[in-house]
């Protein structure tokens, strides 16, 4: 169950409008890394979650955070696009100071929120589902919040350091220091998992049905020897059941590839002789 605080978890107020900046903005609500996404991604880990106890409810406590963080982005948005009625577009043409304020915002902003957020990115393509992951496995989905975190932090930053507005970077710091924190979040529950389960996931999985010669091989593709200077290239290997192994010009042991030809209903090219 879920309970409504009317005020915000931290302030959201602009000094003054830019319709400009808010399409902008709209890529760290609504874009493959924001907020709308790790909301969803955290929640459903949650409810899915099979493992009762600390896993889960860390899971759904900072999923319900992400509401929080959703409806701060919304309603700065949303103050962002104070005062820009769509006519003052159509000005822009005649007097260029509107038009440099104006010019690029979003009309449907104006024209399809009423001066509101939206669940898009910053291009105006709509939220996907498709961006989160909720596989099941606690060990895969915490390597996939930590990418999360990692990217949206990198947004937000690049989304402060060109913002002008005090307001705007007085919660984007908010945001990106709670980023701070999720990140370090994830890596310990992350460092957690692996000392029970090891670091090679899925954990369950028999190794001796896996290809043992190449289990642990790295095979250069490129021209040059630079990648042999890694971590990967020699060495014990990260989940410490194996050496590293580098290879210099990997072999194509398959076979060569050859396909029947299509039933006749297929309607394919015959075959070529």
């Amino acid at each position: 169950m879920f309970s409504h605080i009317k005020k915000l978890q931290y302030t959201a107020k602009p000094t003054t409008p830019d319709p400009v900046y808010a399409k902008k903005l709209q890529e760290i609500l609504g874009g493959q890394y924001g907020e709308i996404s790790v909301m969803m991604q955290y929640l459903f880990q949650g409810w899915n979650c099979r493992a009762t106890g600390k896993y889960k409810d860390m899971l759904l406590d900072i999923g319900t955070e992400e509401i929080a963080h959703v409806e701060m982005l919304a309603t700065m948005i949303a103050q962002l696009l104070d005062n820009a009625p769509v006519q003052d577009q159509e000005a822009g043409a005649k007097d260029p100071v509107i038009e440099a304020v104006l010019g690029g915002m979003n009309p449907q902003h104006a024209i399809v929120n009423g001066l509101g957020a939206q669940p898009n990115d910053s291009a105006g393509y709509p939220w996907n589902a498709r961006y989160t992951i909720s596989s099941g496995n606690l060990l895969a989905d915490f390597r996939a919040n930590l990418n999360a975190e990692s990217q949206g932090r990198l947004q937000a930053v690049r989304l402060y350091e060109i913002a002008t507005d005090p307001g705007v970077k007085d919660m984007l710091s908010f945001l990106i220091a709670r980023d701070t924190m999720h990140q370090n979040q994830w890596m310990a529950a992350i460092e957690e998992l692996e000392q029970k389960q090891g670091a090679v996931v899925p954990s369950t999985f028999n190794a001796e049905k896996q290809k043992q010669d190449v289990a642990y091989a790295f095979m250069n593709f490129s021209e040059g020897e630079e990648s042999k200077a890694g971590r990967w290239a020699s060495g014990t290997s990260m989940d410490g059941k194996g050496n590293f192994e580098y290879i210099q010009n990997p072999q194509a042991n398959g076979q060569n590839p050859s396909l029947m030809p299509a039933p006749i209903y297929i309607h394919g090219t015959p075959p070529l002789q």
